[in-house]
């Protein structure tokens, strides 16, 4: 099972999204300067997961959460929430 994760730093206060078939071990990746393209943000916070059914549906969905806008997209979930 593969897993589509959001993350925000706590220090800059940025998202970041991605997928992965462990999210506990690729958050203590991220929190431990492993991954260069978010070493800057430690500390990193788990704020959202969706689980998918393959690798490539977790890319299509990573990619359209992209191209959304991953702060637009956790505000659209508020919203379906709070409706």
């Amino acid at each position: 099972m593969f897993c589509i994760y959001i993350l925000r730093s706590k220090k800059t206060l940025r998202y970041y999204v991605g997928s992965t078939q462990d999210v506990v071990n690729r958050l203590q990746e991220h929190n431990s300067g492993e991954c260069t393209s978010t070493r800057s943000g430690i500390p990193w916070e788990l704020v959202w997961t969706e689980d998918a059914s393959s690798r490539s549906a977790a890319v299509h969905r990573e990619r359209q959460i992209k191209a959304r806008g991953i702060e637009r997209f956790l505000k659209s979930l508020i919203g379906q929430q709070s409706g």
